[in-house]
Formats: C-alpha cells, sequence, structure tokens
C-alpha cells in the first residue's frame, strides 16, 4: 500500500527513513496590498486558489496562508503604541478574526485527504511590523519601551489564541509560525529577548500543548538576516530558514537545530531557480541538495513564499528527482 502525504510528513518530523524525500513550497493567493484587508472576497480568493493548487499539484504537505488576515484586529493604527494597545480589539475564540480563520483550515483542509496542513501565524512583531512599518516598529521599541510591550503581550494572547483554535478546532496539524529579527544591526540579542522572546515562546507552548506539530520559520524576507543559533532551543518539531539569505546550509542548520526536521534549500525571489530554470538545471539543485544533508528528516522547499506565477511543473521537477 503506497504511503500516504501524512504519513511521509509525520515520519520526516520523526526522523524516520522515507521512501522518498517529500517537497514543500507555497505562494500567495491575493496581491500583496490585500494581505491584511479583510474585506470583500478575499475569503472566497484565497480558498479557490488553495483549491487550484491542491488539484493541480497535490502537493505533500499544505502551509495555509493566512492572506487578507495579515493585521491584527483594531479599530485604527494608531501613532504610538500606547494609542495602539487601546485600539485594539480584545481576541477571543469567538472574535470574527479567529472563527474565520479557523473556518479557513476547515474549507482548506478538506480539499485533500491524508494530507499535512500547517497554518500560517505570524509572531506579533512582524504583525505589527505589517501595520505599522519596520521603522515606526523599530522607533517604538527604543522610545517607547514599557508601552510597545504592552502592546506586544497583548497582540501575543490574541496569536495564541488563533494558534491553538485552528488547531485544536480547525483541525490543522500544527502552525507554521514565522519569526524575524526586526533589524538584526539595530536590534540586539538582549532587545529580543526583552520584547519578543517570551510571547513567542508561549506560542509555540501552547500550539504544541493543543496537539500541533509546530514549524518554526525564521524568515529572511526583503534579505533581512537573523541570529540564527539565537532560536536553536524554540520548542518547534521542524525549522525553516532562509537558507541562501543567512548563508546556512540544511546540514549545517540540521545540526544548529539539534537534528530536528529542516525545511528548505531552493532561493526562492523572482528569477532564481525554482523561478525560471529549466529542468536539468532544477533537478541537478535538487540533487545536490540531497548528497549535502542526506534524506533523513529534510524537506524540500525554499527559503520563503515562492513567486505566484511559478509553473507548477517546476515543483513537480523538484519531486520527481527527489525520488
Amino acid at each position: 500500500m503506497e504511503i500516504t502525504s501524512r504519513q511521509l510528513i509525520n515520519q520526516v518530523f520523526e526522523l524516520k527513513a522515507v521512501p522518498r524525500v517529500p517537497v514543500g513550497f507555497w505562494f500567495h493567493f491575493l496581491a500583496e496590498e490585500r494581505f491584511g484587508c479583510g474585506t470583500g472576497s478575499f475569503f472566497s480568493e484565497n480558498v479557490r486558489g488553495h483549491r487550484r493548487f491542491i488539484e493541480t499539484f497535490k502537493p505533500d504537505m499544505v502551509k495555509i496562508m493566512s492572506d487578507g488576515f495579515f493585521n491584527y484586529p483594531s479599530k485604527r493604527v494608531s501613532d504610538n503604541p500606547a494609542d495602539m494597545l487601546g485600539s485594539l480589539d480584545t481576541v477571543t475564540a469567538n472574535h470574527p478574526w479567529i472563527r474565520d480563520q479557523v473556518r479557513l483550515v476547515e474549507a482548506v483542509r478538506a480539499l485533500q485527504d491524508d494530507t499535512s496542513y500547517f497554518y500560517n501565524v505570524f509572531s506579533p512583531a512582524t504583525t505589527l511590523r505589517f501595520m505599522i512599518g519596520r521603522e515606526a516598529l523599530l522607533k517604538w521599541l527604543k522610545e517607547y519601551p514599557l508601552e510597545s510591550q504592552k502592546l506586544l503581550n497583548e497582540m501575543s494572547r490574541g496569536l495564541t489564541v488563533l494558534a491553538t483554535e485552528v488547531i485544536s478546532q480547525g483541525r490543522a496539524d500544527g502552525v507554521y509560525f514565522s519569526v524575524q529579527n526586526p533589524d538584526l544591526n539595530n536590534f540586539s540579542d538582549d532587545d529580543y529577548l526583552k520584547f519578543l522572546f517570551q510571547g513567542e515562546i508561549d506560542l509555540l507552548n501552547e500550539a504544541n500543548l493543543s496537539g500541533g506539530q509546530n514549524i518554526l520559520h525564521i524568515c529572511g524576507y526583503a534579505g533581512v538576516k537573523n541570529n540564527l543559533p539565537f532560536y536553536a532551543n524554540y520548542p518547534a518539531q521542524a525549522f525553516s530558514w532562509a537558507v541562501n539569505v543567512e548563508n546556512v546550509s540544511l546540514k549545517t542548520g540540521q545540526k544548529l537545530f539539534g537534528g530536528k526536521a529542516v525545511i528548505g534549500g531552493f532561493p526562492n525571489i523572482r528569477g532564481s531557480i525554482i523561478h525560471t530554470g529549466q529542468k536539468e538545471e532544477i533537478e541537478a539543485f535538487t540533487r545536490k541538495i540531497l548528497e549535502e544533508t542526506g534524506r533523513i528528516g529534510v524537506i524540500i522547499g525554499a527559503d520563503c513564499t515562492v513567486p505566484s506565477d511559478i509553473d507548477l511543473e517546476h515543483l513537480n521537477w523538484v519531486r520527481e528527482a527527489a525520488k
């Protein structure tokens, strides 16, 4: 009997030998300006995008994209953290922002049986950055430290509710939790420990208690680098980072993260090999990843989301080469 995709991913997470190395690629289904919109037809468009992808590619695993839900629910975007805190909704399990995302997970999860589904959840700092911008985030953290801490704590509480609900009620297999240092040159590890660390750890711990197998994604969006060893003891079951931004291979990262499962290998930017490469190039790149990393605890993917206009045949070439 042929192994199912869910069994395959579980074996990777359990560091068992697999009949073939799975692949995990994803991309957005809405235009960037609508990532946080929360209005109009975004929900049905997002589900339709997942359906097209799943029916065409039949992926080994699915990262359910939270397009349309990037912004934390609030009455307004303010110019200081104290006002922003006052404008936030009180997010409980019954808040529409939570219930709609649980509904999204249920709708996508129903599209393909025996597949692992991980819901995209951003860290509090990343969520706040989406709403106010990177420069304002750094300014608030430096100039209004106490108020910023209170704001991020409240957002962490609501995002933790989201993570636990999509697992326990939406029946996601786990969350794909995206974290990032806002600015490695100007935001130290001590700053990270003070403002961001505990909220991220609390979210992952609660997601684990809810029964999830959870992925930590250390995001290199826009070429931003991170201090990868800082995250080595985060309580995740698998780790993903921007291999080609950080210049840290899957093999090196697997050692850094305690031998746990790792995801990635390909660059993800527009014009990169996975986007525009020829079949022979993509196959050779896949084999090179496996020769360097081995076949245990590995899912081949990319640094982050790939361009949404990618030819899905490129992903099939990876999957065939990985066999």
